[in-house]
């Protein structure tokens, strides 16, 4: 009678281990299409925004072809370690671009230009959001696939370790601030 009782005792936790595994690859499976609607928001900004700053902007072309470029890349990417580099390179290119817009005053009053900066940063905080609660979803499954005993369970029924979503390299990098109250000579 006892040997039955830790019989069922270990299958159910067998069943349980087994199927929390299953909802966390869910959960993660899910927030990646979180971060995939807000992507394709921003995919569909992209050429609005390029087409209405690239009359203003001819000597920017280099800019507004790498963000045009990065997204070309994002949406025909084949796997999402593809997908997460070219969003990196569209973050960085769009970055670039609203910094270079600084430059051009009638550009800044450009009353289409400004609501589509807005919606591209309002689009931009909701990716960061999504991009952090994917990789705290990550972080539950990873963690549940390497702790014991679960990583038995996992291990025996193909369970990987998901993917974080990174930064480019650019986006970690410490920005250089210059705070001096030096004045330009006459």
């Amino acid at each position: 009678m006892v040997f039955l009782i830790i019989v069922v005792a270990i299958v159910a936790w067998v069943v349980f281990a087994y199927n929390r595994l299953v909802s966390l690859r869910n959960q993660v499976d899910n927030s990646w299409r979180q971060i995939d609607v807000q992507l394709k928001r921003r995919h569909d900004l992209i050429p609005n925004l390029i087409e209405a700053v690239k009359g203003y902007m001819q000597f920017e072309r280099d800019t507004l072809t790498q963000v045009v470029e990065a997204r070309a890349k994002a949406v025909s990417a084949p796997d999402q370690a593809s997908r997460m580099a070219a969003e990196s390179q569209i973050t960085t290119g769009l970055g670039k671009l609203m910094a270079v817009m600084e430059n051009y005053p009638q550009l800044k009053a450009d009353e289409n230009v400004l609501k589509l900066q807005e919606e591209l940063t309002t689009t931009e905080n909701q990716i960061a959001f999504a991009r952090q609660a994917y990789n705290d979803v990550v972080l539950n499954l990873n963690t549940r696939i390497q702790i014991f005993p679960t990583n038995l369970i996992a291990s025996n029924f193909g369970f990987k370790p998901a993917e974080y979503f990174k930064g480019a390299p650019e986006e970690q990098a410490v920005p250089k601030v210059d705070l001096s109250m030096t004045t330009p000579r006459a």
